[in-house]
């Protein structure tokens, strides 16, 4: 039995949760790890007493959309959760030969609405945000009567892109919502939502994968050596979308440079910035800009955690916590109207290394 749905990918069609060339989430059947998050999800759907709205918390690309959309065809697949089939049940599988596996890998199913960025009018790129209209057009599947009675499942991916105009529209929707509807949330940085939508949600904590794991989902999406695989989940930080970018080898000098910037911190070879964010400029280096932002997210992540357990000074702190949402929310605007990087990535270095000098 297939665990992923391969299918004919436009490559001219931007989706801001797929990454590169690698099968969506929703075309993802096997869930690699994360046996605790799955179980709790299914525990609370057997009891009939599911909360309308979760929140999936965790560092991006250790499996929360996997997780949701799994979950999403395990409701329509079972939609009583009183049949022996859902009593029964050990997890969230479906198996290919289900009709709602492939609808929803096609996004054809009638009752799942999945709000995410969308394009610009220009069609060239995506926008830096979840706009209020795509709310709007994701919830519009609630205004009918679910299929055959069932659910509707609204996924937000992620909700960390929200707006504030977005927020609260999708707010309105969490404080009275419609009977049988299920809202499934994706945050990489949950603190970052309004407190009112955190309040309506179940947090639901989905954690790195051990290296091994990670090792597991590389051997089914690529064809890399063993030794080559072995390498990237040791490096990945429980994140197969990191380990992914780990294994590509037209990139690896870059990562090493970067890297080796990174290391010299808060020292700064400005002839070596230039040359790496030269790498980052023009449509050739998207993929380069991309590598870059990860890698700077995740120097900020650890050494908030680091900064964290060594109570480096709240100022420090809270210095690095608002360079990394500044990282994230330049990016987007640089993406969407399609701005020089160059600026963005020089502030970015330089902001980072008069952190750590007082650090």
């Amino acid at each position: 039995m297939p665990d992923i749905i391969r299918l004919e990918r436009d490559e001219s069609l931007l989706e801001p949760d797929r990454f590169g060339d690698h099968p969506h989430p929703r075309e993802m059947l096997f869930l690699a790890g994360h046996d605790e998050p799955e179980q709790a999800l299914l525990e609370a759907y057997r009891s009939g007493k599911l909360h309308h709205a979760w929140l999936l918390c965790g560092l991006e690309g250790v499996g929360k959309a996997t997780l949701a959309y799994r979950f999403a065809r395990f409701i329509f697949a079972h939609p009583d959760p009183a049949h022996a089939s859902v009593q029964n049940a050990r997890d969230l599988a479906v198996g290919a030969d289900h009709p709602v596996a492939g609808q929803v890998a096609r996004q054809s199913y009638p009752d799942l609405a999945v709000i995410r960025r969308s394009l610009v009018k220009s069609g060239k790129s995506l926008s830096s945000d979840i706009a209020v209209d795509d709310v709007r057009d994701g919830l519009s599947i609630l205004r009918v009567t679910a299929g055959a009675g069932g659910w509707r499942v609204v996924i937000v991916d992620a909700a960390d892109d929200l707006n504030r105009a977005s927020a609260n529209a999708l707010l309105k929707l969490l404080e009275e919502p419609p009977a049988r509807v299920l809202f499934l949330l994706i945050a990489h940085r949950p603190g970052a939502l309004l407190p009112t939508i955190r309040s309506r949600c179940r947090a639901l904590r989905v954690a790195a994968l051990e290296t091994s794991e990670v090792s597991d989902v590389l051997k089914r999406l690529s064809d890399a050596t063993p030794s080559l695989i072995a390498d990237a989940a040791e490096q990945s930080e429980g994140s197969p979308r990191q380990a992914l970018a780990l294994l590509d080898p037209i990139h690896a000098a870059l990562r090493r440079d970067m890297a080796k910037l990174l290391r010299s911190l808060p020292a700064q070879d400005h002839k070596a910035t230039m040359l790496l964010v030269d790498k980052a400029t023009g449509k050739p280096g998207q993929a380069n800009f991309e590598i870059i932002l990860a890698m700077l997210e995740s120097h900020l992540r650890s050494t908030i955690h680091l900064g964290l357990s060594a109570r480096k000074p709240a100022a420090v702190l809270a210095a690095q916590a608002e360079l990394w949402d500044k990282l994230r929310r330049s990016a987007r605007d640089v993406e969407a109207y399609n701005l020089d990087r160059r600026p963005l990535l020089l502030s970015i270095f330089s902001e980072l290394a008069d952190i750590e000098r007082r650090a």
